[in-house]
């Protein structure tokens, strides 16, 4: 099974990086700069489950890439999926499954679309992985998990073939006849968690130790968890008293990714995470007040970055 891995950054170079080092048939669809910078160090990974350094891993340039594939693992960031598909477009043939692991559900409308939707699985994962200033990957916590299946909640045949490529390589991979549910559940906390610290630019555990902290959190909750049970895939069990639990733990330093883009002048997914959850609300009606200022905010800061 052939497996094209659209960038080498945190997440893609991590999960590529060990299937890779299973010896599974894993290429990188690079950038020149990145192309020159694997071809020199080699692909390094720094993480709790073991270092390793990939010496050399394929790679391809998108001016290059005429051959289909059979799994395309897709990591960008919602701002880049227009570029991203010009650029992996060629490997895809009539039997490639595209699994993206971008945030939201906009995603899936964009490659239906382009690819139709025969071609596009669910897909999901969680791990806290950066690239550190000499370009290596460095996974900072030992959480990882990369869910992926049909979006009718069949297992299909496809989807029992790379799970049996994807578990080799040790990464949490998860077959799952319920991906839209699990995707939608990501989401309601990655949004509340999200709009909350961008809101209050600070951490979940500063917001519950001022007044009125932990009713705003909550508050965010419920707004998102709203909006996913008008969906028809309300948050519950224990992914909801999970997602509580770390909303409400004192003292915890956790903070959303998109907050340490703004604390870094990045690029964000303001209308892929949160606008377009507020977009829907406003379709079903639901009041989402605390979303509402998030958003307003973070279109802010992104008309503020020009």
């Amino acid at each position: 099974m052939r497996i094209l891995v659209v960038g080498a950054g945190a997440i893609g170079g991590y999960f590529g990086g060990r299937l890779l080092q299973a010896g599974r048939d894993v290429t990188f669809l690079v950038r020149p700069k990145r192309a020159s910078e694997l071809a020199s160090a080699g692909l390094v990974i720094k993480s709790p489950g073991g270092d390793v350094t990939l010496k050399n891993p394929p790679t391809v340039q998108a001016d290059k890439l005429s051959e289909e594939f059979d799994v395309v693992l897709l990591s960008c960031k919602a701002f880049d999926l227009d570029d991203a598909i010009k650029s992996f477009a060629p490997a895809v043939g009539p039997n490639t499954a595209i699994i993206p692991l971008l945030n939201g559900m906009l995603h899936l409308n964009v490659l239906d679309e382009r690819f139709g939707a025969e071609c596009v699985l669910g897909g999901l994962c969680a791990i806290a992985a950066t690239l550190n200033e000499a370009r290596e990957v460095v996974q900072l916590a030992p959480m990882q998990s990369l869910n992926f299946g049909e979006r009718d909640g069949t297992m299909s045949d496809r989807v029992r073939a790379i799970s049996e490529i994807f578990t080799s390589g040790n990464i949490g991979a998860l077959a799952s006849e319920h991906i839209m549910q699990d995707m939608w559940e990501k989401w309601v906390f990655l949004a509340s968690l999200a709009a909350s610290t961008c809101l209050m630019r600070t951490s979940v555990g500063n917001i519950l130790a001022v007044t009125g902290g932990r009713d705003f959190l909550l508050g965010m909750l419920d707004e998102t968890s709203a909006i996913a049970k008008a969906a028809g895939h309300e948050p519950t069990g224990p992914f909801f008293q999970r997602t509580r639990g770390l909303l409400t733990a004192e003292g915890s330093p956790m903070t959303a990714s998109m907050f340490r883009d703004i604390k870094g002048g990045f690029p964000v997914e303001a209308d892929h995470v949160i606008g377009d959850l507020v977009a829907r609300a406003d379709a079903a009606k639901i009041p989402v007040p605390k979303l509402r200022i998030a958003y307003t905010h973070l279109k802010a800061y992104e008309k503020q970055r020009g």
